[in-house]
């Protein structure tokens, strides 16, 4: 089962709805006195089931944490996902809409976010997964919430690694445990022929394999990732995020994702890859 929370304007909702179209029961804004009972009664039905609670759910931080530890000494097997964005963002977000924040009351948009965002600060610490909407469009929120139960609901992993790439243009991905630097390596841009394709195309995939510095690169990686792997399933690592930068995003980090997603599939692990800038060029023409 899943706990949904975060900050408003975060885009809970939008993973609700996501969950839903996945054929998860979702359950909205549960009075936290009312937790146990649901997850009880979701136990009997058997199914998979998501319930998103947020700060006008509990008074105090604290009787969340002693909820939630309760429910999971209880053997379900639980999953909580935090979903927040900057305060940028969520100024942006709360001006198009012209809706009123819940912490408002007489404070400004700004003081309702920043007291939001250290009451809810102690769940935060808590949650498996913190899911960072700042730049991404609903869509993409949502895409990536499937993409993420797909893989969820067929491993039995302790650990659920995502492999993503990015362009440095754009900023580095807030939800980033590790970030690797591939703009050392030969870049297939200057080839014209080579500029319109991305990491995932044979003919710049034949480029790097006939690039030294890139099979030196590819084989750093996976002696780091054999070092690593067994250390954060000792460690109990729940959730890894592995990001690869250039600087278009579109080429050098594709690849190098790829292959850390390749060799992660050897050792039986099916990780989460996301292509920022790919994807973003899809939703956007």
């Amino acid at each position: 089962m899943l706990l949904i929370s975060g900050l408003s304007g975060a885009g809970k909702s939008t993973v609700l709805h996501a969950l839903e179209d996945q054929g998860v029961f979702c359950t909205d804004n549960l009075p936290l006195e009312l937790f146990h009972d649901w997850a009880m009664h979701m136990r009997r039905r058997d199914m998979p089931a998501a319930l998103c609670i947020d700060a006008r759910s509990f008074r105090d931080p604290g009787d969340f944490a002693r909820a939630y530890r309760s429910i999971l000494n209880s053997g379900d097997e639980w999953f909580l996902l935090f979903v927040e964005a900057s305060t940028e963002a969520l100024q942006r977000r709360y001006s198009a809409v012209k809706r009123r924040h819940p912490f408002a009351r007489d404070r400004s948009l700004l003081e309702s976010i920043t007291m939001e965002r250290e009451a809810m600060a102690p769940i935060r610490d808590m949650a498996d997964l913190v899911l960072d909407s700042s730049n991404l469009t609903p869509y993409e929120l949502a895409a990536r919430v499937e993409n993420f139960w797909e893989i969820k609901k067929t491993s039995c992993r302790s650990i659920y690694v995502t492999v993503t790439s990015f362009s440095y243009r754009h900023g580095i991905p807030a939800e980033a445990d590790m970030v690797v630097d591939v703009r050392f390596l030969p870049n297939p841009h200057y080839d014209p022929d080579l500029a319109p394709l991305t990491g995932r195309d044979e003919p710049v995939i034949r480029f790097f394999r006939g690039q030294r510095d890139m099979l030196r690169a590819e084989a750093l990686l996976a002696e780091w990732l054999a070092f690593a792997w067994p250390r954060m399933e000792r460690e109990r690592k729940r959730y890894f995020t592995l990001a690869f930068g250039c600087t278009g995003g579109r080429h050098r980090s594709v690849y190098m994702a790829e292959r850390a997603a390749a060799w992660l599939r050897r050792r039986g692990v099916e990780p989460l890859v996301l292509h920022r800038e790919l994807e973003r060029q899809e939703h956007h023409p």
